[in-house]
Formats: C-alpha cells, structure tokens, sequence
C-alpha cells in the first residue's frame, strides 16, 4: 500500500470511517488519503461503496461515531453539504444533477450565483462566464439550449462546465466519461491535467480500466465497503486491477451461439430526416448483431424507431416478413420488442419507485386477474427471479431504484425488460457505467438469452464489447451504416481500426 504524503500535503483524509445503513455496513474502517493537486482514482464493483465515499466527503452524508472526517486541515463529522462546498468541494454525478428547464448557460452559471448569494442577475455575465469555460473545455454547446434538449453526452460537458465554473479545490467526478466520445475524453483529460497544474485535485470514479490507467497517479480499489490497496499507476495493470476489483481472474474470449436462417427482423431502407439514411439489416433467430459507431453515428435514434418512438420518414421495419408500423412503443412491445435504453435515469428507471415496481411496471396488464386485482406473490416472484439470475447486489424488492448503485440500477432496467418475455431484444449501451464482473454477468446473460431464441441487437461504442460478443458487426457513421464486419475473421485490434477508420 502506498502511504501518502506529509500530513501538510493532504488535502482529505479519512481515519477508521464507518457508515451503517440499518444493518447494511456501507463502509468499514476505512483509511483513505488525497493529496494537494494530485489526480487519484477510486475504483470497485458496483456496490462497493464508493458513491458512499464521494456523499462522505461532500457532506451529503453523516459517518458513525468514531470516524473521522478532515477536509483541508479542518475536522468534519460528515453531513454538511455546505460545509465541504466552502472547503471547495464540488462533486459531478453520474445522473448529473442538471436542471433541464435551464438553459446550457444558466446551468453553467448556477452554483457559482448560489455560492455568492448574488441577489441580482447579470445576464450578461452568466453568458461572459459559461462563455469562458466552455472555451476552456475545447467545446461547443449552444449556450441558449435548454438542457433537456441536450444529447447525453452534451449535458455530460455541462455539468463538467457548471464545476469548473466554480472556485472548487477539489474536484470529484463519478463516471464522467460514461457518454463521451474518445475525442471529448481526450478534451477532458487534457483539462483535468490543466486543473491539477492550477493546484486543483482531482477524484476520478469510473469503470474503464483503461482511462484509469490513463489519467491516474494513484489508485485505490474498494471492495465490499472496504479498501483493498491503494497503489502507484506505475504498479499496476489493467488484468492487476480486474483481478483486485472482482476477486476473480477475468478474461474475454469470443464465445459465438450459434443461429438457424429464420428471420425475425429485417429493416429495409429505413431514413428519419437527418438522423439516419437508407438502413438496411437483419436479424435471424437467436442472433446477437452488434451496432458500432461513435455518439452521434445515428444509433439510438434507429432503436428508437424500431421500438416506435421515433416514426421514420421512409423505409419498412419487418417483423417474420408482415410490414409493422409501429405509432407507440406499446405496439412494439405488443408485438414482443423489447428495448433498454442508453439514458437508464431519464428513460429507464421511475427513480423513486420500488425495485419491484420498476421490474413489474412493463407487464402490470398481463399480471392483473378478471377482477383487475394483481397478485403480490407473483410479482415478489418474478421481481426476485430477476435479483437472482442478475445478481443485483444489495437489493430488496422494496428498496427504491434510487438508493441502488448506478450498475445495479442498469440490471433493474434490463429486469424491466426481460420480464416482458421479448422476441427481439434491442440494448443501447448495456454496460454503461458497470464494473468488469458486472459485465461479465450481462454478457453471460445475453448469451444464455441468444442460446434460447432470442434475437438480439446490442448497440455499443466500446470496440471490445461488441467484438467479443457478436459475431456479426454494423458500423454505423453519420446515419450511415457503412461497413459489416465478421468478428470470427479478424483480431480484436484489425476490429478497432476498421471502426476507428471512419
């Protein structure tokens, strides 16, 4: 384990914390350390506690007696909000925490108007300020867009923007590339190196072992509410890391099921204005088709017109060879489409319900008897089939989707729609934001899923997903698909650059 620096140099420090939820022991004796202007990354399973980390030092949550709390020099007892933002923490969440009735700019302009307590407002200078930082970031966003209107990956930049627009010491970032291009993670990197040249520190929390060993200087790992180790970057791997992260040795191999001639789905010269143009694929029974290509390729605006909610303006969706003109989503759904979407907060989840009422919600109709009742017993039953055969760790039926971690949330979300007992499965991103075992979990699933008939359409920006798990690859660009690519014929790295190529 790497000790820290000299007690003058640390800029938060954790002694023996502990935080019990009921009788769920969330963190356990925990010893943990920033330094002053360093760039540190915190990794583990979904459900390690982590996000409970990120709430200790921002104050949202208090610690149990006996732990220690301090945050530049000053002891903290945890709970205070307030407090750690005058320390000049601020903290980007994975569900971002925008107002999307705002626009880009005022978003940007919040928190540093709430810190000041401004009583009057300079328009002028909330667009000077959201001007200067989104120039700082290397970006362009229309500052007069309301966030709701915003791609995912473009409400991504603006609450990077709203952070750094405030006085923050420390900055803390919780999956912040989750929906960004490489070329936007090479354009945050490179202002995370600028803010740690500035003196600011930063806590980086993601998945992607990759970027980790990227941008780290230090890592910590978590497991079951614990620390593990903390190490240099230049001790450690990615096939290290895994293994630490998970307990288990995990490695990728393409695994192919095998699949009959019928048809389930075709697409014929399918366009939607300038979304995408002149798609045309198939689908045969039991296979798993991967979609490639970059965010803004076109890809989720296809889902969703094969799933009913964005009507294209030309072309033919075929379900067993009978044209279908979906008007809704509940008509896709009648006719056994299924689709977990990219966006599980705003799309995917009711955030504030129950995990069983999230898993229910897409078949109350069909779980209601002649008196228009429905069955608790079943509903408890087919709610903890799916806690089970996914393996969402820490859930209870009745627990809010809201108190889970952001990989347990994505599970719920495919329990959702599993649960609907679909023909053709349609996954936009399925393993954002999960962590290595998690994913391995997904993708055993999906395999056992293609094994029993199902047809499967998972849609991806990650090279190595889609080419370890379909046989068959679709690059899409610029609404285009431009190229189809066999797996089984080439390496994982001729795979990322015939994708990469366009």
């Amino acid at each position: 384990i790497v000790r820290g620096m000299d007690m003058e140099e640390k800029i938060i420090e954790l002694k023996h914390v502990n935080k019990h939820y009921g009788g769920v022991h969330a963190l356990k004796d925990i010893d943990f350390d920033l330094n002053r202007g360093e760039i540190h990354c915190l990794i583990g399973q979904n459900g390690c506690g982590k996000s409970t980390m990120i709430k200790v030092i921002s104050g949202v949550i208090d610690v149990d007696e006996g732990s220690e709390v301090i945050l530049d020099g000053r002891k903290s007892g945890g709970g205070s909000a307030r407090q750690a933002m005058n320390n000049g923490v601020r903290v980007i969440y994975q569900d971002l925490s925008l107002f999307p009735n705002l626009t880009v700019a005022e978003n940007i302009a919040f928190d540093r108007h709430v810190d000041k307590s401004v009583k009057g407002v300079s328009w002028t200078q909330i667009y000077q300020k959201a001007e200067e930082v989104i120039d700082r970031m290397h970006i362009e966003l229309n500052l007069e867009s309301l966030a709701e209107e915003l791609s995912i990956a473009d409400r991504q930049l603006v609450a990077i923007a709203r952070a750094l627009a405030t006085n923050a010491k420390i900055l803390i970032m919780d999956e912040p590339t989750s929906s960004l291009t490489r070329k936007e993670v090479n354009v945050l990197f490179s202002i995370i190196k600028s803010l740690q040249e500035k003196g600011m520190t930063i806590m980086f929390v993601s998945h992607k072992l990759d970027e980790i060993i990227e941008i780290a200087e230090r890592i910590t790992v978590m497991r079951d509410g614990q620390m593990i180790s903390t190490f240099e970057n230049k001790d450690v791997d990615e096939t290290n890391l895994a293994h630490l992260i998970s307990g288990q040795q995990i490695t990728y191999q393409q695994d192919f099921v095998e699949h009959g001639d019928e048809e389930v789905l075709r697409i014929e010269n399918l366009s939607c204005g300038r979304q995408y143009r002149d798609v045309s694929f198939s689908v045969k029974k039991g296979e798993i088709l991967g979609i490639i290509g970059l965010l803004g390729a076109g890809r989720t605006e296809l889902a969703s017109s094969i799933f009913g909610m964005n009507p294209p303006e030309s072309g033919k969706i075929l379900l067993h060879g009978r044209e279908v003109n979906f008007r809704n989503n509940r008509e896709a759904i009648a006719s056994r489409i299924a689709y977990v979407p990219e966006d599980r907060l705003l799309q995917g989840l009711v955030l504030n319900q129950s995990v069983e009422n999230n898993t229910i919600i897409s078949i109350i109709q069909k779980l209601k008897n002649k008196l228009g009742m429905i069955d608790k017993k079943e509903c408890r039953a087919i709610t903890q089939r799916w806690i089970d055969e996914l393996r969402i760790k820490s859930a209870l039926p009745e627990i809010n989707a809201s108190a889970m971690s952001g990989g347990n949330q994505q599970k719920i979300v495919i329990s959702k729609w599993l649960s609907t007992e679909p023909e053709v499965l349609i996954l936009d991103q399925p393993t954002n934001g999960i962590d290595i075992a998690a994913k391995n979990t997904i993708y055993e699933l999906i395999r056992e899923l293609s094994r029993q008939g199902m047809s499967i359409i998972m849609i991806s920006d990650e090279a190595a997903e889609i080419y370890y798990n379909c046989p068959r690859a679709l690059v899409m660009h610029k609404g285009k698909i431009v190229k189809e690519l066999d797996c089984s014929a080439i390496t994982e790295s001729e795979f990322s650059q015939e994708v990469l190529s366009d």
